[in-house]
């Protein structure tokens, strides 16, 4: 029995419908699956509590020697990156004092936001789906959104401050690695890449079968409007998704010696 772990968003169920619900090849493996939010699923990693995971990269990049990253199933992109938003324009000589709300310290989210703005101490980490609030109740001045968020703090009167993945790709010219999905090496080789075609399997069947999806996406996002649930998956799951390719891994490559 593999134990697998994944969120709840859209891209994730999107891609992982197939595995869950056996309609592909899983080579006579079983799977054990458990949904948690981006930042408690990077503590289990960072616990060696799963064999199967959805990590943040930022969280990837200390876990490297455990977690083997699977070619199939990764986040990465151009335009999909995080945003900073807040009630209105903050001036550049007060962005080093603001309180800033971030969806969790081990998120490549936090990663991004260190490297555009390394002066500010100030964070408050929190689950993503309150940092809207935050920010408009005032708690914080500012707050970095991810997934879903990025449709919907226009419509609460909120305003951009600055486009995180923007800032990556000036700065390195590459596809966002935001998340992927990781093997425990302990399991072997030969396991490991039993685990890679049977996500790329998965990833395939989604994207050739979308509407046979769905059901389980839905299961999993019911406060979502549909045409939101759309757009998320369309601007997660991608070309990298299904395999990282030489682009991919470049851009992996070029956070990894960032980081290190």
């Amino acid at each position: 029995m593999i134990s697998l772990a994944f969120s709840p968003c859209p891209n994730d169920t999107f891609i992982f419908a197939a595995l869950v619900q056996r309609w592909i090849d899983l080579e006579g493996l079983s799977f054990d699956y458990e949904m948690a939010d981006v930042e408690e699923l990077n503590r289990w990693a960072l616990e060696g509590k799963t064999d199967m995971i959805k990590v943040s990269f930022n969280a990837w990049l200390s876990l490297r020697e455990h977690y083997e990253l699977l070619k199939s199933g990764s986040a990465l992109g151009f335009g999909n990156g995080p945003l900073l938003i807040a009630r209105s324009r903050i001036p550049a000589t007060r962005m080093p004092e603001m309180r800033v709300a971030l969806p969790g310290e081990h998120t490549t989210a936090h990663l991004l936001f260190s490297l555009a703005f390394p002066q500010v101490t100030r964070k408050e980490f929190i689950i993503f789906s309150e940092i809207e609030q935050a920010v408009l109740s005032g708690a914080v001045d500012a707050g970095v959104i991810i997934h879903e968020n990025r449709f919907t703090y226009k419509h609460k009167g909120l305003v951009k401050l600055i486009d995180l993945g923007e800032f990556w790709e000036e700065k390195s010219a590459s596809p966002i690695p935001l998340g992927g999905i990781v093997a425990r090496r302990e399991l072997g080789e030969e396991m490991i890449d039993s685990l890679n075609r049977i996500m790329r399997r998965s990833v395939d069947f989604a994207m050739r079968h979308p509407g046979e999806v769905m059901d389980f996406v839905r299961a999993f996002a019911q406060e979502m409007d549909d045409e939101v649930m759309r757009k998320h998956i369309n601007l997660y799951v991608n070309r990298f998704t299904l395999d990282l390719g030489e682009d991919g891994s470049r851009a992996i490559q070029t956070l990894i010696d960032i980081y290190d």
